[in-house]
């Protein structure tokens, strides 16, 4: 277990195993970043030199090991790229955060003397360190004898005892747990995360405070949820649905997430291929993202409702799997022809959107692993973000804060017929169309917000990182939304 401390020492004098600076690229060519100063006067005409002879250029990302000799306080320099100087932002020093976690594995203690001026500096520091030095070997026999993270992790900034720098630094340190557990049950094999053994998984992380209901798939019937139904039908994993609560004192904003929890996605009798199969487990990074925002928001004592609803099923073809062609009937009695077994993850949405709906909160946001068509248009390092004006713009910024990318899509108006194209029920959740796929799914989903204001994030891209770590961003699930969510509500605080 790492433990982060805060303090006002000198780089250059600290004593620890490591220390890492950051370095920028100038019009001079490389230099020490804010936080280095100590670090470049001990060196004094010797770095430029040095720098040179490491090939250093201040590129994000770049890192460099140097063996001190006495110069420093500490045997171990750590030189971690952040790019143009002029284009220093708190994304830019969570990246640099995140990999510096990776270049020193074996070390006991090491000091961060990143740029930290600032609260929001502070907070990109330890939380780009946390996230960057995840790992994930629940499934490794010698796991235990591979080294870990440093016990001691020691963030250097010149405003340590200020109250606001402090509470950044707490804040940064939840979110990033929060995020290091989506990661968990995101990379989970899907043998061990089903819908009721991640229903019960969801709700020991809570914090006190939370309250918590899980629907089996008889109070589901009750309820008519006919889409969770329906998707979890072809499976030996019966669906769950949970619905959490956050009702702190004196709130007067109500806020619903509701999150994408398909635990595993064969397509179903449109089965994928083998290849598109075998991240399937990551389909539920949706609702792990929801449940995950509304703890934290319950550990900082955000005073604003929140509610969470979290359907979770497993698509699967079985003699009781739903067919293309059946029609359900959803939560607020909407008939939907059903067309393409592998558009599942809409199904279970609508169920609990309308759920969502019913009690009125003051906005509606959607997460989910949705649609391939997001992917093709923005790629796998930005969400699709489509709704309402001003939930948008609330969650855009959010997103800024956050450091997790978001591009806003249209619904243009032709997709509200092509949702109403079904000869046989009052919608179909998918119409056949190639172009604008991720479009037609957030106009699908809309038809169950009852008008209430609404945005849906569609995390297909960033949910899942399939290449070598990046940054704060480790290989597998990336934990894609959390802080962004916990931004956003604690904007509305």
């Amino acid at each position: 277990m790492t433990t982060y401390i805060l303090r006002s020492a000198s780089p250059a004098k600290t004593k620890a195993d490591a220390v890492v600076v950051g370095v920028v690229k100038s019009a001079k060519g490389p230099v020490l970043a804010a936080g280095g100063e100590d670090v470049a006067a001990a060196y004094g005409r010797k770095l430029a030199p040095l720098l040179a002879t490491l090939g250093v250029t201040g590129k994000a990302g770049e890192t460099a090991k140097v063996p001190t000799a006495g110069t420093l306080g500490t045997p171990l320099l750590v030189l971690v790229g952040l790019g143009a100087e002029e284009a220093l932002t708190p994304d830019a020093v969570r990246r640099a955060a995140g990999a510096a976690a990776r270049s020193v594995p074996n070390a006991a203690t090491v000091a961060l003397a990143l740029p930290a001026t600032e609260p929001a500096l502070v907070a990109a520091v330890t939380e780009g360190h946390v996230l960057g030095g995840y790992t994930f070997d629940r499934y490794r026999k010698d796991s235990k004898a591979e080294a870990k993270d440093a016990p001691e992790v020691i963030v250097l900034t010149p405003t340590a005892r200020q109250k606001e720098t402090v509470a950044a630094f707490e804040r940064a340190q939840l979110v990033a747990a929060a995020t290091a557990q989506v990661r968990d049950w995101v990379n989970t094999p899907a043998n061990d995360l089903f819908p009721a053994s991640l229903a019960s998984a969801m709700v020991e992380s809570l914090p006190e405070g939370v309250t918590a209901e899980v629907w089996d798939e008889q109070r589901l019937r009750e309820e008519r949820c006919g889409g969770v139904l329906a998707v979890g039908g072809g499976s030996a994993h019966a669906p769950r649905m949970v619905r959490l609560s956050w009702e702190p004192a004196g709130a007067t904003r109500h806020v619903a997430l509701v999150g994408k929890g398909i635990t595993f996605d064969t397509g179903g009798y449109w089965i994928k291929p083998s290849s598109s199969m075998t991240t399937m487990k990551s389909d539920m990074a949706g609702a792990a993202t929801v449940v995950a925002a509304i703890a934290t928001i319950a550990r900082l004592g955000l005073p604003v409702r929140v509610t969470a609803w979290a359907p979770l099923a497993e698509n699967m073809i079985s003699g009781a799997a739903m067919r293309p062609g059946d029609v359900m009937t959803a939560r607020n009695g909407t008939t939907v022809e059903i067309v393409n077994t592998d558009a599942e993850g809409r199904l279970v949405l609508c169920d609990a959107l309308a759920l969502a709906a019913e009690e009125e909160p003051d906005a509606i946001v959607d997460i989910a692993t949705l649609t391939g068509a997001m992917v093709m248009a923005l790629g796998d390092k930005i969400a699709g973000l489509i709704g309402d004006d001003e939930v948008v713009a609330d969650l855009t910024a959010a997103s800024e804060l956050a450091g997790e990318p978001v591009w806003r899509m249209p619904i243009p108006e032709e997709m509200a017929q092509r949702v109403r194209s079904s000869k046989i029920a009052d919608l179909a959740h998918y119409d056949g169309v190639r172009w604008g796929g991720g479009l037609f799914a957030a106009a699908y989903l809309r038809e169950f917000v009852d008008g209430r204001p609404w945005a849906h994030l569609d995390i297909a891209g960033p949910s899942w990182a399939s290449g070598g770590p990046a940054g704060h961003v480790t290989t597998g699930g990336t934990g894609f939304g959390v802080s962004t969510l916990v931004e956003y509500v604690a904007a509305l605080a």
